[in-house]
């Protein structure tokens, strides 16, 4: 097979085509390699297939769909599925929640979101609104609005004359010293969102357009919120006239154990992203959820003008929102956006009884959710842990890395002998490196 012409994504291209890891088909919990040897997937692809592989509901649906009506234009033109999914997302969204503005990808959602709130300002006459505020650590995408808000170093350092100007970015809350092996919420670091009071105080509270967080930081490792500080945010926001955005493209669709993570917390934000979990990552697809008097804002003036001038080719492709809905449907049917709070608490000890393990320095969880940080490799970072991830795979457990931190969202359908299969495997590995 060549491989030389895929320039493959987030991949060192030249290591992987030495050895490439191969999938050929998934069902259920499982991927199998072509040559017929089973990997069980301890990160539902990409933190997306949260029902688990090849779900024939879904398959019907977009099977269906393409049978009837491949493509529609979605400028000034509309199909009755986009218009039920929103309904929809509506009904599971916290809050007032309930105005959908559909996407691609969750990079595409970021963007939408940073530019809905940027609008919301001005069409409000308060245009001097114009920063943006993000957390170290933070990754929201790749776009430029996305990189320009994140804090994750790699994902910025190619590209910084690019930035978008007026974004700065709080604290984040990674704190090994007082938090290490949490389980839950960790007890400590509610007062880092005072971070973001410096901030409003560096710029004038005036300036300020919204603040974007990930209520769960997923890929820069797992982090946690402490106890109290997602609250402080939304109290700093409130205060300031400050939009809040979750991006939830991670934590999104049952992951924490609610539809959303804002309703496992009890914090509503403004505007919510979401994609992956959404169509169970067979279609790409994304959405912002927008706060009903956000959107109320914008339908102002002649009724024949267009509100908001932004969208995409694909925004709520027929195919995509067929997909979106037979997924939703498995969801309710099966109970599974709230399924892990039943495994919360095997699944937390299987991950802490790696407490002690050699190279564990830290274990965090959260709902379905856990990071397992080793400790580097003296001038090889993100060594240790690639040499987890590749003997795991041989072994056939799929896993994530991202520095030196292993991360695991499993499949929401997982049952306790997956359980014990993943950190049975990743407790052999760490012994045996």
């Amino acid at each position: 097979m060549d491989l030389e012409h895929y320039w493959m994504p987030f991949t060192a291209n030249r290591h992987y085509k030495q050895a490439p890891r191969m999938l050929a088909r998934a069902a259920g919990m499982h991927y199998w390699t072509p040559e017929g040897r089973q990997i069980l997937d301890g990160v539902a692809g990409l933190w997306c297939v949260n029902a688990g592989h090849a779900r024939v509901e879904i398959t019907a649906a977009v099977q269906h769909q393409l049978a009837t009506m491949d493509y529609a234009p979605p400028f000034q033109m509309g199909h009755p599925d986009a218009f039920e999914l929103a309904r929809r997302l509506g009904e599971l969204a916290p809050g007032s929640l309930d105005r959908v503005f559909f996407t691609n990808s969750g990079s595409e959602s970021v963007d939408t979101a940073l530019k809905i709130a940027l609008a919301y300002h001005r069409v409000r006459g308060d245009a001097g609104r114009t920063r943006l505020i993000g957390r170290e650590r933070g990754y929201h995408g790749v776009g430029f609005g996305g990189i320009s808000v994140g804090g994750m170093v790699p994902n910025r350092k190619m590209w910084p004359a690019a930035m978008l100007p007026g974004v700065d970015h709080i604290a984040h809350t990674h704190d090994l010293a007082r938090n290490a092996f949490s389980r839950g919420l960790p007890r400590h670091g509610a007062e880092l969102a005072n971070d973001f009071e410096r901030v409003i105080a560096l710029h004038d509270p005036s300036t300020i357009a919204a603040l974007i967080v990930e209520p769960i930081a997923g890929s820069t490792g797992v982090l946690i919120p402490p106890e109290g500080y997602l609250q402080r945010l939304r109290e700093l926001c409130d205060r300031h006239g400050i939009l809040l955005i979750f991006d939830e493209v991670i934590t999104g669709f049952g992951r924490a154990g609610a539809a959303f993570a804002a309703q496992e917390f009890g914090v509503i934000p403004d505007l919510l992203t979401c994609a992956k979990g959404l169509t169970n990552g067979c279609v790409p697809m994304g959405a912002v959820l927008v706060r009903r008097d956000i959107y109320d804002a914008f339908m102002q003036g002649p009724p024949a003008a267009i509100e908001l001038a932004h969208g995409y080719t694909y925004s709520a492709h027929p195919v995509a929102c067929a997909a979106g809905l037979a997924t939703l449907d498995i969801y309710a049917r099966e109970d599974l956006l709230t399924r892990a709070h039943s495994l919360a608490r095997y699944w937390e000890d299987a991950a802490h009884s790696l407490q002690g393990a050699p190279h564990v320095i830290d274990v965090r969880n959260y709902g379905l959710i856990a990071g397992i940080e080793l400790e580097p490799i003296s001038g090889s970072p993100g060594a240790r842990a690639m040499q987890v991830y590749l003997q795991c795979f041989e072994r056939g457990l799929l896993v994530r890395t991202t520095g030196d931190i292993l991360a695991l969202s499993p499949p929401l359908i997982i049952e306790t002998t997956h359980i014990d299969q993943i950190f049975g495997t990743i407790t052999d590995v760490l012994r045996s490196i």
